[in-house]
């Protein structure tokens, strides 16, 4: 992101800001003028380089609330309004704003990734608006110097966690000593999972025998993957999202690096086996939140109501939009009201929630405490290998 794009950004809500803190401050009630309904802001990047992360949250979203909305909310029903910010993070700040000043939201859904959701903090916490991110996995987002964002909320595992157990994966499954790591500067998502995965991995008696770096939007991966070869790794830990990660795999194989690749729940899209090629992606593994394959009677039964209303098996980022739908409306629920700031306390003290990606405990740092599982990929397709409890 550059850096005069978010500085535009953070003028733009200053300049709102005043405005909309004044009304906040009042306590007043963010709910649509019909009592009938609650409003939800949707701030999700449905275009742009990381569409399909935002793409397959809304729709796991839009099935949970079209499930609530049959039984409504103590006979309320949530009305959406949708904003796309277009995988940037000042448009995810500009969306924030509007979806606050204007729309009078109850609560915000997203964004997906933890740079445009860090962007959306500032504005949300000054307006004492909620936010829920289904898939932003950065410490930063609800915790920053120490301090708890107390508006902002989650409802995967942080990067600690996912980066932690791929470190372990790697020592206690896989039996691999040496590691290479490849990462995204430019992403905080990528740079969190290494930290993890490289304070564990080293813990664990682990050499780091590499390591490299790439911007997203690069495509030609050949000479530092040349370079990552001739320190003879065993197998390269690779936290980035899956433009960048389905070219990387593809290109260690073609430069003869056929060693284990091990990524994150970044690689979760369709377009990662278009991009590497199902042979590239055999012998590599990726941390996740869930699999459709997990014999749990309610992942089976949202399985089967995914497939039944979009023709298609759903995944990880389906499962997640899913489960924050029901993480709000148990909120809104408990909270007896659409007042943003009455949902904010709700969500604070949401406690052994059963969803599809587990069961749901948020701490005292507004993160879930919940499952991770691996995937193995075989011929192009990814398969349940095992589950990790906290």
């Amino acid at each position: 992101m550059k850096k005069k794009k978010i500085a535009g950004a953070m003028m733009s809500f200053m300049l709102t800001a005043g405005v909309m803190a004044g009304c906040s401050s009042q306590g007043s009630n963010n709910s649509s003028g019909d009592s009938k309904t609650i409003k939800i802001g949707v701030n999700l990047e449905l275009s742009g380089t990381v569409a399909s992360y935002g793409q397959s949250l809304n729709d796991g979203f839009l099935l949970g609330v079209k499930e609530i909305n049959k039984k409504g909310i103590d006979g309320k029903k949530i009305e959406l309004v949708k904003v796309d910010n277009k995988s940037d993070a000042a448009e995810a700040t500009n969306a924030a704003i509007k979806l606050i000043s204007q729309d009078k939201v109850s609560a915000i859904v997203g964004p997906a990734t933890s740079t445009d959701t860090i962007a959306e903090v500032q504005v949300a916490t000054d307006n004492k608006v909620p936010v829920i991110t289904p898939s932003g996995t950065s410490p930063d987002i609800t915790v920053k110097n120490g301090k708890v964002n107390d508006f902002i909320f989650r409802t995967c595992f942080i990067d600690p966690f996912q980066g932690t157990v791929a470190a372990n994966f790697a020592d206690k499954d896989l039996k691999l000593k040496n590691a290479a790591i490849l990462i995204d500067s430019s992403s905080d998502y990528s740079k969190g999972l290494s930290a993890s995965f490289k304070d564990t991995f080293k813990k664990n008696g682990g050499k780091i025998v590499s390591e490299g770096a790439y911007v997203a939007k690069d495509t030609d991966f050949h000479a530092t993957l040349t370079r990552i070869k001739a320190a003879n790794p065993e197998f390269i830990y690779l936290p980035g999202y899956y433009e960048e990660a389905g070219l990387i795999v593809k290109q260690a194989r073609e430069v003869g690096l056929n060693v284990p690749i091990i990524g994150g729940d970044g690689w979760d899209s369709p377009k990662l086996v278009e991009l590497a090629g199902a042979a590239a992606l055999n012998n590599t593994y990726s941390t996740n939140h869930y699999s459709s394959q997990d014999k749990d009677p309610k992942v089976q039964d949202f399985v089967k109501a995914f497939k039944a209303e979009n023709g298609k098996s759903p995944d990880t980022f389906n499962a997640l939009g899913y489960d924050t739908a029901y993480v709000l409306a148990d909120a809104i629920k408990r909270a007896g009201s659409a007042d943003p700031q009455k949902i904010q306390k709700a969500l604070t003290e949401t406690k052994d929630l059963s969803l599809v990606t587990g069961n749901l405990t948020l701490d005292k740092n507004h993160n879930p405490i919940k499952s991770a599982v691996i995937l193995e990929y075989k011929n192009g397709q990814s398969q349940f290998k095992t589950k990790v409890n906290p």
